[in-house]
């Protein structure tokens, strides 16, 4: 009695074997492992980001150190020597090169496009650190005139937290790329290695953004960056949709199957191939026969 009923399901079922089921059923299978695996990279996108924060709630709650204590070997400082203490607050004390200065392109300010303003401040030993001294709007152009927000002139003493140098991806889109000769006056992002091949003095290979400044800024620009932000992110409710995505389609999937067979048993037009094969007899086409 079993087996007859075994074999009664397999002739139920045995349709599934047809290539075009086979094909659905390996899609079906493909989006399963990709829901999951997206589900699992943005849990490690949330392992990142939660990494990051705890080193910048570190990175503040450290003392304010001097630029020359916190990176002792100044430009020949190596990109770990730099990562240890990003997020660190420095204090840099020098002389602004406002005629040096650029702006980095594509930045916002509470959604308001605009650019950054890199400046380099030249200490007493001839080495220079990169400061972000904030944004400004994106009327003003890589041409210029930038007297809106020159810095003060003399003697000036920057706080503000270390940041390593942005550097363009070396992936398929690795985003938009500075020519690699000439003077520029705008860049792609906060690329301290590109701004050094048009410096005489050598830098720091990391930039400060400004929080405080003695003596202040003499105008309203540049609006000091933000500091970063310390939230998760959505990465957990992400994760969560692909785990469901993946989670119903397990579910479903077996039910369409089960809808299809029950079809196929009582004699209704099935959906693969419009016609209903019954065991042990010829096909029986599922439209209506002519008059």
């Amino acid at each position: 009695m079993a087996g007859a009923r075994l074999r009664t399901l397999n002739d139920v079922y045995r349709f599934l074997l047809k290539p075009r089921w086979i094909l659905s059923h390996v899609f079906v299978l493909v989006c399963v492992v990709a829901f999951v695996n997206l589900g699992l990279w943005q849990l490690r996108r949330l392992d990142e980001r939660q990494a990051a924060n705890a080193a910048v709630r570190a990175g503040e709650a450290a003392p304010a150190e001097p630029i020359t204590d916190l990176v002792p070997a100044g430009p020949d400082a190596t990109p770990a020597d730099v990562d240890a203490v990003q997020y660190r607050t420095t204090t840099v004390t020098g002389t602004y090169r406002p005629d040096q200065q650029v702006l980095v392109r594509n930045r916002s300010n509470g959604g308001a496009p605009g650019s950054w303003v890199l400046t380099p401040l030249v200490q007493d030993d001839g080495t220079a650190v990169v400061v972000n001294r904030g944004w400004v709007p994106y009327s003003y152009t890589p041409e210029g005139p930038w007297a809106d927000f020159d810095p003060p002139p003399g003697t000036v003493t920057v706080t503000g937290m270390v940041r390593s140098p942005q550097v363009r991806s070396t992936g398929l889109v690795g985003g938009p790329k500075d020519p690699d000769q000439g003077v520029l006056r705008a860049l792609a992002r906060a690329d301290v290695g590109r701004l050094q091949q048009q410096l005489d003095e050598r830098l720091y290979p990391l930039y400060v953004d400004l929080r405080t400044q003695e003596p202040a800024q003499p105008g309203q620009l540049p609006t000091p960056v933000p500091e970063p932000e310390l939230g998760d992110g959505p990465h957990f409710s992400y994760a969560m949709q692909w785990f469901t995505f993946a989670t119903l389609t397990v579910i479903v999937y077996p039910l369409v199957l089960r809808r299809a067979a029950r079809r196929r048993q009582q004699g209704e037009p099935p959906d693969d191939d419009g016609a209903v094969v019954e065991p042990g007899a010829e096909p029986v086409s599922a439209a209506p026969p002519s008059s």
